[in-house]
């Protein structure tokens, strides 16, 4: 062989593994939808193939820092530093500056309403050191609750490979977060924030467009396309919604509209209630969908 055929056979097998590589970031299609007080799946696509959460991932980071409120390891009015380390999360952030402080409340506060990355990475320093025993933390936790084939790297949600999630498991993560912390599940309902002389508008268009929506998480890569995950109560009936990798938006908010028309009661608009969790052990089984 010549060395200009080794170097042409080089080049091209080069080419078909950064196809490969590129093919294997590219996120699928996938919905989902359970019937929360049942635990009945009503609605199911791809459900159990892997994607990339985005910034559903910051969930799981809301979980384990409402988990610490309520066993004292945290406290709303608790200061909390932004490390070199979180300020460096763009795009979205609260960008207070590097050995700045923020309060529990305001990062938390940040993160349901403008996905701050900086907030999350300060919540996963202050209760795990560094962003990679945290994230170890939350992948413990998500396998506790039944998320058995998730896998988290970052508190974030920023682009890891290896960070992994499905649009079942990100249900079971919507419902536990209501069955566990109905109080702070609320969080989830806000549109908007002042922090610091800022008022912030938050990217769930969902809660503007759908009645009865309430909450809780968008996110986006450009390897995960465009995710959400949706709580909404009509009639006596709670559900949670998941769509993963959508191409735009609009596309994924409306898939959703549409999910929860197929499985919300049309009879009359939503009214406002709390937030009940479903029973603890109930399982999402799935079955024929319910119209």
């Amino acid at each position: 062989m010549t060395k200009t055929t080794s170097r042409l056979l080089a080049n091209a097998l080069s080419s078909f593994f950064l196809m490969g590589a590129f093919t294997q970031v590219q996120a699928g299609q996938a919905s989902f939808v359970v019937d929360v007080q049942s635990g009945q799946v009503l609605e199911g696509s791809n459900q159990d193939d892997l994607n990339y959460p985005a910034s559903l991932t910051k969930m799981m980071t809301l979980y384990l820092a409402f988990e610490a409120l309520h066993d004292g390891r945290l406290s709303w009015d608790q200061k909390l530093t932004m490390s070199e380390n979180a300020e460096s999360k763009e795009p979205f952030k609260l960008a207070v500056g590097v050995g700045r402080k923020v309060t529990l409340r305001e990062a938390v506060e940040g993160i349901v309403v403008l996905s701050a990355n900086d907030a999350a990475v300060a919540i996963a320093e202050q209760l795990g050191g560094t962003e990679q025993a945290f994230a170890k933390a939350m992948t413990d936790k998500a396998h506790q609750l039944g998320m058995k084939d998730t896998v988290f790297k970052n508190p974030s949600g920023l682009p890891d490979p290896e960070q992994v999630t499905t649009a079942r498991d990100m249900a079971t993560l919507g419902v536990s977060l209501m069955r566990d912390f109905p109080e702070e599940f609320k969080l989830f309902s806000m549109r908007g924030f002042q922090f610091r002389g800022m008022k912030l508008r938050g990217h769930n268009n969902l809660m503007y467009r759908y009645d009865g929506v309430d909450g809780i998480k968008t996110g986006y890569t450009d390897a995960s396309g465009y995710n959400v995950v949706t709580s909404a109560l009509k009639d006596g009936r709670r559900v949670v919604g998941v769509v993963m990798g959508e191409k735009t938006a609009s596309i994924r908010d409306d898939k959703m509209a549409s999910l929860l028309d197929s499985t919300l009661p049309s009879s009359s608009t939503a009214t406002a209630s709390t937030t009940p969790g479903s029973q603890p052990g109930a399982t999402m089984t799935d079955s024929q969908p319910t119209k």
